[in-house]
């Protein structure tokens, strides 16, 4: 008796036990199929609610910080930026005032920079490199006073040193052509006229040729 009470009560348990997990497992499944169209449609919607529209504020902010995490700009360059996006004019100059207050706009900064790094990396003179600064917005005033870095000296050598490297590229020509070249190459750089003869004739001269070898001197630059 105790036997089959056992064995009656272990598979009394079992049952309630396989029972309860098949319950369990049809009643999740069930709950699945109850939630999913719901629950992970309907929250997948719900967690894809549009944000409400940011202001104009909001937007001209958003944009001068993304431009300016790129690089830095002047204060035209972003209101450029704005006004291509849309901004009103009253939100873009109060925006960018306030930035130009805590320091993120800073075109006295910006000129010294362009200056500095476009003479070292490209050559550029003082003509070429206040026109680059005017075309993006920067204050005539501030121009100038990024300009007072480049002294006459340094201007003139590195001219020579542009020069130099050119030189090698123009043997074989006619000394007219090549003082010609050479000055031209310097003239796009923004040398004046005046300078950049006076580097090239010495380099020529460095280089042994006589200037007045061929009879024809500089006419016709």
């Amino acid at each position: 008796m105790r036997e089959q009470e056992g064995g009656g009560g272990s598979g009394g348990r079992e049952g309630r036990r396989g029972g309860g997990r098949a319950r369990r497992r049809d009643g999740g499944r069930e709950g699945l199929r109850e939630e999913d169209p719901e629950g992970r449609r309907g929250g997948g919607r719900e967690d894809r609610q549009e944000l409400p529209p940011q202001s104009p504020e909001e937007q001209a902010r958003a944009i001068c910080l993304r431009l300016l995490t790129g690089m830095p700009r002047t204060r035209r360059q972003l209101a450029d930026a704005l006004e291509k996006r849309g901004i009103p004019e009253e939100v873009s100059q109060e925006v960018l005032s306030r930035y130009e207050e805590v320091g993120l706009i800073d075109d006295a900064a910006f000129a010294g920079a362009w200056v500095e790094s476009r003479h070292r990396g490209r050559g550029l003179a003082r003509r070429a490199l206040a026109q680059e600064l005017r075309t993006k917005g920067v204050h005539a005033t501030l121009v100038q006073e990024a300009l007072e870095q480049l002294d006459p000296d340094q201007e003139e050598q590195t001219a020579r040193e542009l020069v130099e490297r050119k030189l090698r590229t123009t043997r074989g020509l006619e000394r007219d052509k090549r003082l010609r070249r050479l000055a031209g190459m310097l003239a796009r750089k923004g040398y004046p006229e005046g300078m950049a003869l006076r580097v090239v004739r010495r380099a020529l001269e460095q280089e042994g040729v006589d200037e007045d070898e061929d009879g024809s001197g500089d006419a016709g630059f």
